[in-house]
């Protein structure tokens, strides 16, 4: 069922209609189109694609999209795109987000990167130095590949942090830089 406002070309969210986020996550064989089918869905119903992060893994499509649709629209979208996902093999979860009560609390955002021959659980002493601190990580990308000498596997990670007011970034740099030399990792952090 095509969107009420999309059919006349109305945008939905310059007209004050309630909106809904939808966050929807993907996963099935990696082939052409997945992600054509999925944003003819959301267009059809005059939805707006907000934010994506896919990709290829392991021979896998996988993907996480948050979707603004109007509330009159919603429904019908989730019903299309469930259609879709059984057609296409697609394993769909779709969320209906709920807007946040809590304000956020203050703090700043940070950046990450870190590189070093891959060890079981080297993410997770570095996550582990997040949390002690109450910092969260926004976004995360993990790679793994050959070292161009030596004859290893190395180890990739870029992330985006927020870091809450109290947490001086003097203060996550020296628990960074102790992990660090404790794990053999380089780490760059802004």
């Amino acid at each position: 069922m095509p969107s009420v406002f999309a059919a006349d070309g109305i945008d939905a969210m310059s007209y004050g209609v309630a909106m809904t986020t939808l966050v929807i996550t993907l996963l099935g064989d990696d082939k052409p189109g997945i992600v054509a089918l999925v944003s003819e869905a959301v267009a059809q119903h005059g939805a707006s694609w907000e934010r994506s992060s896919m990709a290829r893994i392991a021979g896998k499509f996988a993907g996480i999209v948050e979707v603004s649709a109007s509330e009159v629209t919603a429904d019908a979208l989730i019903d299309d795109l469930s259609t879709i996902s059984a057609g296409a093999a697609l394993e769909l979860t779709i969320e209906r987000v709920l807007p946040s009560t809590e304000p956020r609390r203050g703090g700043y955002r940070a950046s990450l990167t870190l590189t070093g021959q891959d060890h079981p659980g080297l993410l997770h002493d570095v996550a582990a130095v997040f949390a002690s601190l109450g910092v969260s990580i926004e976004e995360l990308e993990t790679d793994t590949g050959p070292a161009p000498m030596g004859g290893f596997v190395l180890f990739g990670a870029t992330a985006t942090l927020f870091v809450p007011d109290q947490i001086a970034p003097g203060e996550l740099e020296s628990a960074l830089e102790d992990i660090a030399n404790d794990l053999m990792v380089e780490i760059e952090f802004e």
